[in-house]
């Protein structure tokens, strides 16, 4: 460890700010564009899905509100 840290410390600023940054992004670019776009894509569909059963509630609770009370008062 202690000669990754001499080997950077000799380095100028750009190198190690500008010029590593830029190849990780280059080599490991699709690997992180994959990961972000199924992480984004996992988060729309968890959003879309509690619309979509908060919906539901909703809908079930407006149109089906007083059928529902005198069938639960059966039991």
């Amino acid at each position: 460890m202690d000669g990754i840290r001499e080997t950077f410390a000799g380095m100028p600023w750009w190198v190690k700010w500008v010029a590593i940054p830029l190849l990780v992004v280059f080599v490991f670019g699709g690997v992180i564009t994959s990961i972000l776009g199924a992480l984004i894509g996992f988060v729309f569909k968890l959003l879309l899905l509690v619309a979509l059963v908060g919906g539901l509630v909703f809908l079930v609770k407006k149109f089906a509100g007083s059928s529902t009370k005198s069938s639960y008062d059966k039991w």
